[in-house]
């Protein structure tokens, strides 16, 4: 077994002995976990599908490695080497963001994704964390100079993601990309007349989602009124916690996944619930809030505004992610197609979320100095 020696001045031994190494390990216990839920939870779907038993598995466990790998090559940067790979991925996604509208498949209503042969990219997915560190470096210029209008520059960048998104339409991801970006611009010191302002555009946004798209009606409906009939997913969901109780029935002993749709994905956490019980669903929402109070708790010794103001929005976005998902789950909010962090299957969402996690190790390593920026 190789060890790093604080002496040992090379790349991987500076970069062990900076690192949140606390951090790391929880991540990699989520993503080892994520790989056991999807092993339970797939085959049952692809048997519906008609598709070989362990279609998603296979596809699953081709990411792994290459999420491990996007993990360690970002957490060896410096918050410049973030700051600049954050620009270029922003710039790129939003071409991509672009061309699902003109030439991305329609799937459920919506234009989220562009196919590559047999691979499917979303790539709103990728945009988020690059928008997160992008928006970061905006505030904090204008924090740095006045003559510097970085506050504008987030705003109109802000304004066309929230278009393209609509474009698509995802409104649950605006919501998400929205709070995480409110929550750095207040961080970054927006005065108390403009949390206002903004607190006032966020609930006439929400209500207007709710009277210009269908689907979102819906699902609100739906939440307001769970004895409409209509809720046969958020059903089999509840039904499948309580039939797991403590200790679960077992691994592959659940019924849910037979008959549950998404089971897999948006709704793996019952699956888990079911299969390995209320403590094992515990000790993921110990694991994420381990790594989001970690995360934050490491930034309270950061002197650097764009390192804070960045990685506070990554951990943001990244807790926001996992609440959404286990409270779609608990019938807390309303339905969300959205993945459950390092769980749920999916390559889109296992690669950027591995792109996250890399940039926040990176902003969070022990340095020096105030970095380079």
């Amino acid at each position: 077994m190789t060890t790093f020696t604080r002496l040992d001045r090379s790349v991987v031994g500076r970069w062990w002995w900076t690192v949140d190494r606390w951090t790391l390990m929880a991540v990699s216990l989520l993503i080892v976990m994520g790989a056991v839920m999807v092993l339970a939870a797939s085959p049952a779907v692809a048997n519906r599908l008609d598709l070989d038993s362990f279609h998603f598995v296979q596809r699953q466990f081709f990411y792994l490695p290459l999420a491990f790998m996007i993990i360690f090559a970002i957490s060896l940067m410096s918050p410049l080497w973030v700051r600049r790979l954050a620009v270029i991925l922003f710039g790129v996604c939003l071409v991509l963001t672009l061309a699902t509208l003109l030439i991305g498949p329609e799937v459920k209503g919506a234009r989220r994704w562009l196919r590559f042969g047999s691979f499917t990219l979303q790539p709103t997915e990728f945009l988020k964390p690059a928008f997160a560190v992008v928006s970061a470096w905006m505030f904090a210029q204008q924090k740095r100079s006045e003559d510097i209008p970085g506050n504008m520059i987030a705003i109109a960048l802000y304004l066309i993601v929230v278009v393209l998104l609509l474009s698509q339409p995802d409104v649950g991801m605006t919501l998400v990309v929205s709070a995480v970006w409110f929550a750095q611009f207040f961080l970054a010191g927006l005065p108390i007349m403009w949390v206002a302002l903004f607190l006032g555009l966020g609930i006439a946004g929400a209500a207007g989602a709710y009277y210009f798209f269908p689907h979102v009606s819906s699902r609100v409906d739906r939440f307001l009124k769970p004895d409409g009939g209509e809720n046969y997913q958020i059903e089999r969901a509840m039904e499948a916690f309580q039939t797991g109780g403590f200790f679960g029935v077992g691994p592959g002993d659940g019924s849910v996944k037979r008959v549950l749709p998404d089971a897999h994905t948006d709704f793996i956490f019952a699956v888990v619930g079911e299969e390995f019980g209320v403590l094992f669903c515990l000790l993921l929402v110990g694991l994420f809030m381990f790594i989001v109070l970690r995360g934050f708790s490491r930034l309270l010794e950061e002197k650097n505004f764009f390192v804070v103001l960045a990685a506070a929005g990554l951990l943001t976005q990244f807790g926001l992610q996992a609440v959404i998902n286990m409270g779609v789950n608990l019938r807390l909010m309303p339905t969300k197609g959205m993945t459950l962090p390092f769980i749920s299957y999916g390559g889109s969402s296992m690669l950027a979320l591995a792109v996250l996690m890399g940039m926040l190790l990176a902003l969070s390593r022990r340095r020096a100095g105030s970095g380079d920026l």
